[in-house]
Protein backbone atom coordinates (compact mmCIF):
# COMPACT_ATOMS: atom_id res chain seq x y z
CA UNK A 1 0.00 0.00 0.00
CA UNK A 2 1.26 3.48 -0.59
CA UNK A 3 0.14 6.86 0.96
CA UNK A 4 -1.72 7.76 -1.72
CA UNK A 5 -3.87 4.96 -1.66
CA UNK A 6 -4.16 4.65 2.05
CA UNK A 7 -5.86 8.22 1.96
CA UNK A 8 -7.39 7.29 -0.95
CA UNK A 9 -10.76 7.20 0.63
CA UNK A 10 -10.78 9.78 2.53
CA UNK A 11 -12.44 13.07 1.62
CA UNK A 12 -10.57 17.07 1.60
CA UNK A 13 -7.27 16.09 2.57
CA UNK A 14 -4.60 17.11 0.18
CA UNK A 15 -1.38 15.02 -0.29
CA UNK A 16 1.77 16.25 -1.10
CA UNK A 17 2.97 14.68 -4.38
CA UNK A 18 5.93 13.24 -3.53
CA UNK A 19 4.40 11.42 -1.11
CA UNK A 20 1.47 9.18 -3.08
CA UNK A 21 3.72 6.65 -4.00
CA UNK A 22 5.48 5.82 -1.21
CA UNK A 23 4.65 2.55 0.09
CA UNK A 24 3.15 2.67 4.06
CA UNK A 25 4.86 -0.33 6.59
CA UNK A 26 1.98 0.26 9.10
CA UNK A 27 0.38 3.14 10.95
CA UNK A 28 0.66 3.68 14.29
CA UNK A 29 0.19 7.09 16.92
CA UNK A 30 2.36 5.03 19.51
CA UNK A 31 6.19 6.96 18.84
CA UNK A 32 8.01 3.40 20.45
CA UNK A 33 6.14 1.34 17.80
CA UNK A 34 7.49 3.53 15.22
CA UNK A 35 9.65 1.45 12.55
CA UNK A 36 11.03 3.11 9.17
CA UNK A 37 8.13 2.83 6.43
CA UNK A 38 5.55 3.86 9.17
CA UNK A 39 2.79 6.48 8.90
CA UNK A 40 3.25 8.51 12.59
CA UNK A 41 -0.17 9.84 13.70
CA UNK A 42 0.16 12.28 15.73
CA UNK A 43 -2.20 12.27 18.54
CA UNK A 44 -3.07 15.10 21.12
CA UNK A 45 -3.88 13.31 24.45
CA UNK A 46 -4.03 14.10 28.50
CA UNK A 47 -0.43 14.25 28.92
CA UNK A 48 0.93 13.37 25.90
CA UNK A 49 1.28 15.10 22.77
CA UNK A 50 2.21 13.18 19.33
CA UNK A 51 3.49 16.47 17.91
CA UNK A 52 6.71 16.43 20.12
CA UNK A 53 7.97 13.80 18.83
CA UNK A 54 7.17 14.47 15.27
CA UNK A 55 10.32 15.21 14.37
CA UNK A 56 12.00 12.35 15.94
CA UNK A 57 9.75 9.94 14.36
CA UNK A 58 10.70 11.27 11.02
CA UNK A 59 14.75 11.12 12.09
CA UNK A 60 13.48 7.45 12.67
CA UNK A 61 12.45 6.54 9.17
CA UNK A 62 8.44 7.53 9.17
CA UNK A 63 7.07 7.88 5.52
CA UNK A 64 5.20 10.51 6.59
CA UNK A 65 3.29 12.24 9.83
CA UNK A 66 -0.08 12.95 10.26
CA UNK A 67 -0.71 16.13 12.05
CA UNK A 68 -3.51 18.61 13.37
CA UNK A 69 -1.13 21.68 13.45
CA UNK A 70 1.50 22.81 10.65
CA UNK A 71 4.96 22.49 11.60
CA UNK A 72 7.90 23.30 9.78
CA UNK A 73 8.69 19.46 8.85
CA UNK A 74 8.88 17.92 5.53
CA UNK A 75 6.43 14.57 4.76
CA UNK A 76 3.93 16.43 6.90
CA UNK A 77 0.14 15.79 6.20
CA UNK A 78 -2.02 17.88 7.92
CA UNK A 79 -5.29 17.02 9.00
CA UNK A 80 -8.61 19.12 11.21
CA UNK A 81 -8.12 16.28 13.39
CA UNK A 82 -5.56 13.77 13.62
CA UNK A 83 -7.70 11.42 16.12
CA UNK A 84 -10.84 10.83 14.52
CA UNK A 85 -8.63 10.49 11.54
CA UNK A 86 -6.34 7.29 13.00
CA UNK A 87 -8.90 4.53 13.41
CA UNK A 88 -9.78 5.84 10.04
CA UNK A 89 -6.53 4.84 8.47
CA UNK A 90 -6.48 2.18 10.24
CA UNK A 91 -9.54 0.25 8.55
CA UNK A 92 -7.94 1.42 5.38
CA UNK A 93 -3.99 -0.40 6.21
CA UNK A 94 -5.58 -3.64 7.55
CA UNK A 95 -8.04 -3.78 4.16
CA UNK A 96 -11.92 -2.36 5.56
CA UNK A 97 -11.78 -5.40 7.85
CA UNK A 98 -14.78 -4.88 9.49
CA UNK A 99 -17.16 -4.44 5.76
CA UNK A 100 -16.77 -8.33 6.36
CA UNK A 101 -17.56 -9.24 9.70
CA UNK A 102 -21.06 -8.57 11.13
CA UNK A 103 -20.21 -5.79 13.70
CA UNK A 104 -22.10 -5.46 16.84
CA UNK A 105 -21.55 -2.51 19.90
CA UNK A 106 -22.84 -3.22 23.26
CA UNK A 107 -22.80 0.11 24.97
CA UNK A 108 -24.24 1.00 28.69
CA UNK A 109 -22.90 1.20 32.10
CA UNK A 110 -24.17 -2.21 33.43
CA UNK A 111 -24.69 -5.48 31.54
CA UNK A 112 -22.27 -4.71 28.13
CA UNK A 113 -19.83 -7.98 29.17
CA UNK A 114 -22.68 -10.11 29.92
CA UNK A 115 -24.87 -9.49 26.91
CA UNK A 116 -21.52 -9.30 24.01
CA UNK A 117 -20.77 -12.42 25.78
CA UNK A 118 -24.44 -13.95 25.73
CA UNK A 119 -24.87 -12.79 22.06
CA UNK A 120 -21.51 -14.65 20.83
CA UNK A 121 -22.88 -17.94 22.69
CA UNK A 122 -26.08 -17.79 20.92
CA UNK A 123 -24.22 -17.55 17.10
CA UNK A 124 -21.93 -20.05 18.28
CA UNK A 125 -24.80 -22.71 19.09
CA UNK A 126 -26.43 -21.79 16.09
CA UNK A 127 -22.78 -22.81 14.06
CA UNK A 128 -21.11 -19.20 13.46
CA UNK A 129 -17.78 -18.41 14.21
CA UNK A 130 -17.63 -15.61 16.60
CA UNK A 131 -15.32 -12.86 17.82
CA UNK A 132 -16.07 -10.87 20.81
CA UNK A 133 -13.88 -8.28 22.32
CA UNK A 134 -14.82 -6.41 25.62
CA UNK A 135 -13.93 -6.75 29.52
CA UNK A 136 -13.10 -10.74 29.72
CA UNK A 137 -10.49 -10.38 27.11
CA UNK A 138 -10.41 -11.07 23.04
CA UNK A 139 -11.43 -13.97 20.96
CA UNK A 140 -11.12 -13.58 17.44
CA UNK A 141 -13.29 -16.75 16.46
CA UNK A 142 -10.95 -19.51 18.07
CA UNK A 143 -11.17 -19.56 21.84
CA UNK A 144 -10.92 -16.82 24.92
CA UNK A 145 -7.66 -15.14 25.81
CA UNK A 146 -8.57 -13.34 29.04
CA UNK A 147 -7.55 -9.71 30.12
CA UNK A 148 -4.63 -9.19 32.39
CA UNK A 149 -2.98 -6.54 33.68
CA UNK A 150 -6.44 -4.59 33.43
CA UNK A 151 -6.17 -3.34 29.22
CA UNK A 152 -9.53 -1.04 28.67
CA UNK A 153 -12.89 -2.79 27.85
CA UNK A 154 -12.39 -1.22 24.02
CA UNK A 155 -8.59 -1.33 22.47
CA UNK A 156 -6.63 1.37 21.48
CA UNK A 157 -7.50 1.71 17.86
CA UNK A 158 -3.62 -0.16 16.30
CA UNK A 159 -4.59 -2.88 18.40
CA UNK A 160 -8.59 -3.03 17.29
CA UNK A 161 -8.09 -3.09 14.00
CA UNK A 162 -5.38 -5.47 14.42
CA UNK A 163 -7.95 -7.75 15.97
CA UNK A 164 -10.59 -7.21 13.30
CA UNK A 165 -7.97 -7.98 10.47
CA UNK A 166 -7.59 -11.16 12.51
CA UNK A 167 -10.88 -12.45 12.22
CA UNK A 168 -11.12 -11.44 8.32
CA UNK A 169 -8.47 -13.32 8.04
CA UNK A 170 -9.82 -16.24 10.20
CA UNK A 171 -13.48 -16.24 8.22
CA UNK A 172 -14.97 -15.45 11.71
CA UNK A 173 -18.92 -14.15 10.82
CA UNK A 174 -19.66 -11.81 13.94
CA UNK A 175 -17.67 -9.93 16.51
CA UNK A 176 -19.83 -8.70 18.95
CA UNK A 177 -17.80 -5.65 21.27
CA UNK A 178 -18.23 -4.11 24.31
CA UNK A 179 -17.97 -0.29 23.52
CA UNK A 180 -17.03 2.00 26.24
CA UNK A 181 -17.50 5.69 26.64
CA UNK A 182 -14.12 6.26 26.57
CA UNK A 183 -13.23 4.46 23.43
CA UNK A 184 -16.34 6.48 21.76
CA UNK A 185 -15.26 9.51 22.76
CA UNK A 186 -11.79 9.33 22.21
CA UNK A 187 -12.69 8.12 18.66
CA UNK A 188 -11.31 4.44 18.65
CA UNK A 189 -13.92 3.42 15.88
CA UNK A 190 -13.30 4.52 11.89
CA UNK A 191 -16.98 5.48 10.78
CA UNK A 192 -17.73 2.36 11.01
CA UNK A 193 -21.51 0.81 10.16
CA UNK A 194 -22.21 -1.18 12.96
CA UNK A 195 -24.87 -4.13 12.26
CA UNK A 196 -26.63 -3.39 15.44
CA UNK A 197 -26.11 -1.14 18.27
CA UNK A 198 -27.39 -2.01 22.04
CA UNK A 199 -27.82 0.66 24.44
CA UNK A 200 -28.25 -1.30 28.35
CA UNK A 201 -28.55 1.48 30.87
CA UNK A 202 -26.82 4.34 32.12
CA UNK A 203 -26.36 5.18 36.29
CA UNK A 204 -22.97 6.82 37.13
CA UNK A 205 -19.70 6.13 36.71
CA UNK A 206 -15.99 7.22 34.58
CA UNK A 207 -16.94 10.97 35.98
CA UNK A 208 -13.68 10.85 36.84
CA UNK A 209 -13.03 11.09 33.13
CA UNK A 210 -16.43 12.14 31.84
CA UNK A 211 -16.83 15.16 34.32
CA UNK A 212 -21.05 15.07 34.05
CA UNK A 213 -23.69 12.39 33.41
CA UNK A 214 -24.26 14.40 30.57
CA UNK A 215 -20.81 13.91 29.01
CA UNK A 216 -21.09 10.58 29.70
CA UNK A 217 -24.75 10.08 28.05
CA UNK A 218 -23.27 11.95 25.15
CA UNK A 219 -20.10 9.64 24.43
CA UNK A 220 -22.69 6.72 24.69
CA UNK A 221 -24.55 7.83 22.40
CA UNK A 222 -21.83 8.23 19.19
CA UNK A 223 -22.39 4.51 19.19
CA UNK A 224 -26.07 5.37 17.36
CA UNK A 225 -24.71 7.72 14.89
CA UNK A 226 -23.17 4.25 13.87
CA UNK A 227 -25.41 1.41 13.66
CA UNK A 228 -27.89 0.00 11.30
CA UNK A 229 -30.30 -1.08 13.87
CA UNK A 230 -30.91 -0.18 17.70
CA UNK A 231 -32.03 -2.59 20.26
CA UNK A 232 -32.58 -0.17 23.31
CA UNK A 233 -33.48 -0.76 26.98
CA UNK A 234 -36.67 1.17 27.46
CA UNK A 235 -36.78 0.76 31.45
CA UNK A 236 -33.98 2.82 31.72
CA UNK A 237 -34.44 6.42 31.42
CA UNK A 238 -31.79 6.85 29.50
CA UNK A 239 -32.55 4.34 27.64
CA UNK A 240 -35.76 6.30 26.68
CA UNK A 241 -33.41 9.17 25.27
CA UNK A 242 -31.64 6.96 23.31
CA UNK A 243 -34.96 5.83 21.45
CA UNK A 244 -36.30 9.22 20.74
CA UNK A 245 -32.64 10.53 18.97
CA UNK A 246 -32.79 7.33 17.20
CA UNK A 247 -36.55 7.68 16.04
CA UNK A 248 -35.58 11.93 15.40
CA UNK A 249 -32.51 10.75 13.17
CA UNK A 250 -34.01 8.06 11.43
CA UNK A 251 -32.17 5.15 12.81
CA UNK A 252 -34.16 1.86 12.60
CA UNK A 253 -34.97 0.65 16.19
CA UNK A 254 -36.10 -1.91 18.63
CA UNK A 255 -37.34 -1.31 22.12
CA UNK A 256 -37.04 -4.12 24.99
CA UNK A 257 -38.78 -3.90 28.51
CA UNK A 258 -39.60 -6.18 31.49
CA UNK A 259 -41.23 -3.81 32.97
CA UNK A 260 -43.88 -2.86 30.42
CA UNK A 261 -45.01 -3.04 26.34
CA UNK A 262 -42.34 -2.77 24.01
CA UNK A 263 -41.32 -4.00 20.91
CA UNK A 264 -40.10 -6.84 23.02
CA UNK A 265 -41.39 -7.35 26.51
CA UNK A 266 -41.44 -10.23 29.01
CA UNK A 267 -44.28 -11.51 31.22
CA UNK A 268 -44.68 -14.04 34.00
CA UNK A 269 -40.92 -13.11 34.93
CA UNK A 270 -39.76 -16.65 37.70
CA UNK A 271 -36.66 -16.28 39.43
CA UNK A 272 -34.74 -19.08 41.30
CA UNK A 273 -31.17 -19.21 42.99
CA UNK A 274 -29.82 -20.63 39.68
CA UNK A 275 -31.58 -19.06 36.48
CA UNK A 276 -34.87 -17.80 35.46
CA UNK A 277 -38.33 -18.23 33.55
CA UNK A 278 -40.06 -16.04 31.58
CA UNK A 279 -42.49 -15.46 28.64
CA UNK A 280 -40.71 -13.42 26.19
CA UNK A 281 -43.31 -11.71 23.01
CA UNK A 282 -42.29 -10.37 20.06
CA UNK A 283 -45.46 -7.40 19.52
CA UNK A 284 -45.38 -6.99 16.28
CA UNK A 285 -45.52 -10.77 15.04
CA UNK A 286 -48.00 -11.39 17.51
CA UNK A 287 -46.10 -14.45 18.79
CA UNK A 288 -44.63 -15.26 22.32
CA UNK A 289 -42.00 -17.85 23.54
CA UNK A 290 -41.64 -19.28 26.71
CA UNK A 291 -37.73 -19.23 28.18
CA UNK A 292 -35.44 -20.32 30.34
CA UNK A 293 -32.37 -18.59 31.15
CA UNK A 294 -28.94 -20.06 33.23
CA UNK A 295 -28.58 -16.40 35.19
CA UNK A 296 -30.70 -15.29 37.74
CA UNK A 297 -32.03 -11.25 38.75
CA UNK A 298 -34.42 -9.31 36.80
CA UNK A 299 -31.51 -7.23 35.15
CA UNK A 300 -30.57 -10.45 33.78
CA UNK A 301 -33.48 -11.44 32.00
CA UNK A 302 -33.49 -7.61 30.31
CA UNK A 303 -29.60 -8.65 28.83
CA UNK A 304 -30.82 -12.20 27.73
CA UNK A 305 -33.53 -10.20 25.88
CA UNK A 306 -31.57 -7.46 24.36
CA UNK A 307 -28.73 -10.19 23.46
CA UNK A 308 -31.62 -12.39 21.79
CA UNK A 309 -33.03 -9.40 19.84
CA UNK A 310 -29.49 -8.13 18.97
CA UNK A 311 -28.93 -11.60 17.25
CA UNK A 312 -32.17 -11.61 15.40
CA UNK A 313 -31.61 -8.22 13.87
CA UNK A 314 -28.42 -9.72 11.86
CA UNK A 315 -30.61 -12.12 10.27
CA UNK A 316 -31.00 -15.19 12.28
CA UNK A 317 -34.75 -16.17 13.13
CA UNK A 318 -36.43 -15.85 16.20
CA UNK A 319 -37.19 -19.21 17.57
CA UNK A 320 -33.56 -20.59 16.77
CA UNK A 321 -32.30 -17.76 18.66
CA UNK A 322 -34.48 -18.31 21.72
CA UNK A 323 -33.58 -21.84 21.55
CA UNK A 324 -29.92 -21.65 21.57
CA UNK A 325 -30.18 -18.74 24.49
CA UNK A 326 -31.60 -21.58 26.48
CA UNK A 327 -28.44 -23.63 26.04
CA UNK A 328 -25.82 -20.92 26.94
CA UNK A 329 -24.21 -21.19 30.12
CA UNK A 330 -23.16 -18.04 32.38
CA UNK A 331 -20.59 -15.74 31.98
CA UNK A 332 -17.12 -15.99 34.23
CA UNK A 333 -17.71 -13.44 37.26
CA UNK A 334 -21.15 -12.50 36.38
CA UNK A 335 -23.53 -13.91 39.35
CA UNK A 336 -21.17 -17.08 38.92
CA UNK A 337 -21.52 -19.58 41.67
CA UNK A 338 -18.31 -20.74 43.10
CA UNK A 339 -19.36 -23.28 45.60
CA UNK A 340 -22.82 -24.03 46.74
CA UNK A 341 -23.01 -26.54 49.47
CA UNK A 342 -24.39 -25.36 53.22
CA UNK A 343 -23.93 -21.99 51.93
CA UNK A 344 -23.44 -20.28 48.84
CA UNK A 345 -20.88 -18.12 47.79
CA UNK A 346 -20.83 -16.10 44.14
CA UNK A 347 -19.16 -13.37 42.29
CA UNK A 348 -20.04 -10.55 40.20
CA UNK A 349 -18.44 -7.69 38.34
CA UNK A 350 -20.96 -5.49 40.37
CA UNK A 351 -18.95 -1.73 40.97
CA UNK A 352 -21.41 0.54 40.89
CA UNK A 353 -24.48 1.64 43.61
CA UNK A 354 -26.77 0.27 40.48
CA UNK A 355 -25.19 -2.72 39.83
CA UNK A 356 -24.88 -3.28 43.27
CA UNK A 357 -28.25 -2.35 43.98
CA UNK A 358 -29.28 -5.34 40.89
CA UNK A 359 -26.81 -7.62 42.32
CA UNK A 360 -27.91 -7.77 45.74
CA UNK A 361 -31.94 -6.93 45.51
CA UNK A 362 -31.70 -9.97 43.21
CA UNK A 363 -30.13 -12.27 45.86
CA UNK A 364 -31.56 -11.26 49.12
CA UNK A 365 -35.14 -12.80 48.24
CA UNK A 366 -33.34 -15.95 47.47
CA UNK A 367 -31.31 -16.30 50.33
CA UNK A 368 -32.57 -18.43 52.81
CA UNK A 369 -30.11 -17.22 55.87
CA UNK A 370 -27.98 -14.38 55.62
CA UNK A 371 -27.00 -12.33 53.05
CA UNK A 372 -23.00 -11.95 53.66
CA UNK A 373 -21.57 -8.91 51.02
CA UNK A 374 -18.06 -8.16 50.23
CA UNK A 375 -16.75 -5.63 48.09
CA UNK A 376 -14.95 -2.27 47.60
CA UNK A 377 -14.30 0.76 45.21
CA UNK A 378 -11.23 0.89 43.17
CA UNK A 379 -8.55 3.17 44.22
CA UNK A 380 -7.86 6.57 41.88
CA UNK A 381 -11.62 6.05 40.32
CA UNK A 382 -14.78 8.33 40.72
CA UNK A 383 -15.14 8.10 43.88
CA UNK A 384 -18.06 10.54 43.90
CA UNK A 385 -20.02 6.87 43.23
CA UNK A 386 -18.26 5.39 47.11
CA UNK A 387 -21.26 6.23 49.38
CA UNK A 388 -23.99 5.49 46.95
CA UNK A 389 -22.23 2.43 46.76
CA UNK A 390 -21.78 1.88 50.84
CA UNK A 391 -25.52 3.34 50.92
CA UNK A 392 -26.69 0.24 48.03
CA UNK A 393 -24.76 -2.56 49.95
CA UNK A 394 -26.34 -1.84 53.74
CA UNK A 395 -29.68 -1.44 51.91
CA UNK A 396 -30.16 -5.46 51.94
CA UNK A 397 -26.81 -7.53 53.07
CA UNK A 398 -27.26 -8.69 56.60
CA UNK A 399 -23.34 -8.90 57.11
CA UNK A 400 -21.17 -5.86 55.59
CA UNK A 401 -17.51 -6.17 55.08
CA UNK A 402 -16.15 -3.27 53.40
CA UNK A 403 -12.94 -3.13 51.34
CA UNK A 404 -10.69 -2.47 48.50
CA UNK A 405 -10.81 -3.40 45.08
CA UNK A 406 -7.86 -2.44 43.10
CA UNK A 407 -5.80 0.61 45.34
CA UNK A 408 -3.85 1.56 42.37
CA UNK A 409 -1.39 4.78 44.52
CA UNK A 410 -4.56 5.79 46.88
CA UNK A 411 -4.04 5.01 50.22
CA UNK A 412 -6.94 1.93 50.28
CA UNK A 413 -8.23 3.36 53.56
CA UNK A 414 -9.21 6.25 51.90
CA UNK A 415 -11.54 4.24 49.41
CA UNK A 416 -12.99 2.38 52.63
CA UNK A 417 -13.31 5.47 54.35
CA UNK A 418 -15.46 6.83 51.36
CA UNK A 419 -17.58 3.91 51.18
CA UNK A 420 -18.90 4.14 54.83
CA UNK A 421 -19.40 7.44 54.57
CA UNK A 422 -23.04 6.03 52.90
CA UNK A 423 -23.80 3.78 54.98
CA UNK A 424 -26.56 4.64 57.38
CA UNK A 425 -25.16 5.30 61.25
CA UNK A 426 -26.01 2.29 63.41
CA UNK A 427 -25.18 -0.25 60.58
CA UNK A 428 -22.19 -2.58 61.81
CA UNK A 429 -19.54 -3.38 59.33
CA UNK A 430 -16.10 -4.60 59.57
CA UNK A 431 -13.21 -3.50 57.26
CA UNK A 432 -9.93 -4.41 55.74
CA UNK A 433 -7.64 -3.00 53.65
CA UNK A 434 -6.31 -6.64 53.18
CA UNK A 435 -9.29 -8.23 50.32
CA UNK A 436 -8.26 -11.85 50.93
CA UNK A 437 -8.25 -11.68 54.43
CA UNK A 438 -11.54 -10.13 53.51
CA UNK A 439 -13.03 -12.97 51.78
CA UNK A 440 -11.60 -15.36 54.22
CA UNK A 441 -12.73 -13.26 57.12
CA UNK A 442 -16.78 -14.17 55.13
CA UNK A 443 -16.27 -17.59 54.26
CA UNK A 444 -15.06 -17.76 58.57
CA UNK A 445 -18.31 -16.37 59.06
CA UNK A 446 -20.69 -18.22 56.72
CA UNK A 447 -23.31 -20.74 58.18
CA UNK A 448 -25.60 -22.68 56.87
CA UNK A 449 -28.18 -20.73 54.34
CA UNK A 450 -26.05 -18.15 53.88
CA UNK A 451 -25.00 -16.45 50.63
CA UNK A 452 -21.25 -14.65 50.33
CA UNK A 453 -21.78 -12.04 47.33
CA UNK A 454 -17.84 -11.10 46.35
CA UNK A 455 -18.60 -7.94 44.48
CA UNK A 456 -16.50 -5.97 42.32
CA UNK A 457 -13.35 -7.79 41.02
CA UNK A 458 -15.34 -10.32 39.15
CA UNK A 459 -13.48 -12.25 36.43
CA UNK A 460 -10.63 -10.25 37.17
CA UNK A 461 -7.35 -12.49 38.13
CA UNK A 462 -5.44 -9.39 39.44
CA UNK A 463 -5.25 -6.46 42.15
CA UNK A 464 -3.57 -3.21 40.97
CA UNK A 465 -1.71 -2.00 44.11
CA UNK A 466 0.75 1.02 42.73
CA UNK A 467 2.52 0.31 39.24
CA UNK A 468 2.18 -3.55 39.85
CA UNK A 469 -0.33 -6.26 38.78
CA UNK A 470 -0.73 -8.86 41.90
CA UNK A 471 -2.08 -11.90 40.40
CA UNK A 472 -5.53 -12.06 42.98
CA UNK A 473 -8.15 -14.64 41.74
CA UNK A 474 -11.14 -14.82 44.39
CA UNK A 475 -12.28 -18.07 42.66
CA UNK A 476 -8.88 -19.65 43.80
CA UNK A 477 -8.61 -18.25 47.17
CA UNK A 478 -12.52 -19.76 47.70
CA UNK A 479 -11.51 -22.54 46.54
CA UNK A 480 -8.16 -22.98 48.25
CA UNK A 481 -10.24 -22.35 51.58
CA UNK A 482 -12.89 -24.85 51.41
CA UNK A 483 -9.92 -27.45 50.78
CA UNK A 484 -8.43 -26.83 53.75
CA UNK A 485 -11.29 -26.51 55.88
CA UNK A 486 -12.75 -30.00 54.58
Amino acid sequence: MTVGELFSGIDNITLPDELNSIPVLGVTSDSREVEKGFVFVCVKGEHFDGHTKAEEMLQKGATAIVTGQKLSLPRQINVANPRKLYPELLSAFYGYPTRKIKLCGVTGTNGKTTIANLCAGITRELGHRTGVIGTLGTDTGGGLHYSHNGPPTTPEPRKLYQLFAQMTEEKTEYCFIETSSQALAQYRFAAERFKVGVFTNLTRDHLDYHKTMEAYFEAKRRLFDMCENAVVNIDDEYGRKIADYCREKGVPLKTVSVDGEADYYTEFVKLTPHGSEFIFTDRAARKSYPAKFALTGKYNVTNAIEAAVAVHLTGIPLDEVIEALQKVHGVAGRLETLYKGDFTVIRDYAHTDDGLEKLLGTLKPLTENRLITVFGAAGERDAGKRPDMGAAAAKYSDVLIVTTDSPRHENPQQTIDDVVRGIPAGIPHEEFTDRKAAVIRALEIAQKGDVVALCGKGHEDYQAIGDTYYHFDEKEIVEEYLKKAE
